[in-house]
């Protein structure tokens, strides 16, 4: 059991030019849960708002530790918090979301009375949902990247903190959760996967992954392509079943990257740079693995000149229509 003058849980909120009624709600949902305030600390990183949410959290200031910082992006707002967190375990909220509390409970159960590495649960995304009855599956962080398609959100679970080391998020790196999600799941031995509908996340059309110019586009390609690049590299530093667990997570990534390239593009000369750049990094063809019925699909036709043109077309008609 964690020590009595250390939190239970860290929770790390990053905000940036969001409403602060958000962020309140955010708060409150923290603050509805079955912790006492020893057993919760609350940190709140704004990431340099062109308007301070300070002012709207006068109500919160006993409960909260406010950071404000310059404009450096998600992964260094994480980190900052991750820099002055002291629970035994973490949670990520993004300012816009909150949790489902009475789900989430049933995640704070497994926590208190199992002792877990990591705790994840899945997210709804409209209001009124019925929260899923909590059904934890046990499995370790080999099995869990060697055997399922993982979701990688950080926001999706709960994690001891000490599975850190010295891991933290890539500053200015978009799909930063894709890098760092599987490498702190491959430090943990007990992981209880359960169904509970914990998170809520809130759908904008002004999120990140929602834009569509040129410059953001290409900058989501080659940030997804440094992924791939440093987990390939860490795979090869790993033990066998290690290796091939993250070896995994490289292919179902760069088929991911591939389908990317082709719909977000539509450029036959960038799909031919990339799939070069990724075959001088014996990374294509992807490798010949059941991992799910889409990756073989694909894979059969992304690993030939003429299957690789015919999905070039199928799926260039397909973002047509």
């Amino acid at each position: 059991m964690p020590d009595r003058n250390t939190p239970l849980i860290s929770f790390v909120i990053t905000f940036y030019n969001l409403p602060a009624e958000w962020l309140r709600e955010c708060l409150d949902s923290i603050l509805a849960l079955s912790l006492s305030r020893s057993e919760r600390e609350v940190i709140v990183v704004d990431d340099g708002s062109a308007t301070s949410p300070a002012p709207a959290l006068a109500d919160y200031a006993d409960d909260i530790i406010y950071i404000r910082q310059p404009n450096k992006g998600l992964s260094e707002a994480r980190n900052a918090g991750l820099g002055i967190a002291s629970g035994s375990y973490v949670q990520f909220v993004d300012g816009d979301d909150r949790l489902v509390t009475k789900a989430y409970e049933q995640c704070l159960d497994i926590v208190r009375f199992n002792a877990p590495d990591v705790v994840m649960f899945d997210r709804v995304s409209h209001e009124g949902a019925v929260p899923a009855v909590a059904r934890p599956r046990l499995t370790d962080g080999t099995a869990l990247l060697a055997g399922a398609n993982l979701k990688a959100a950080a926001w999706g679970y709960v994690f001891r903190r000490s599975l850190l080391g010295g891991l933290r998020f890539t500053p200015g790196l978009l799909h930063e959760d894709e890098e760092f999600t599987p490498l702190l799941l491959l430090n943990a031995s007990r992981i209880f996967q359960t169904d509970s509908k914990a998170y809520f996340y809130r759908l904008r059309d002004s999120s990140i992954m929602s834009r569509k110019d040129r410059k953001h586009i290409l900058k989501r390609l080659n940030d997804l392509e440094r992924i791939i690049l440093r987990l390939s590299s860490v795979a090869a530093t790993l033990p066998a079943e290690k290796a091939g667990a993250l070896g995994r997570r490289v292919a179902q990534l760069t088929m991911d990257y591939l389908y990317n390239t082709i719909t977000l593009t539509s450029s036959r000369s960038q799909l031919a740079a990339r799939t070069a750049r990724l075959r001088a990094a014996g990374l294509y063809p992807l490798p010949r693995r059941n991992y799910s019925l889409k990756y073989v699909a694909f894979s059969r036709l992304a690993n030939s000149k003429t299957g690789l043109a015919l999905l070039n077309g199928i799926l260039k008609n397909k973002t047509r229509k």
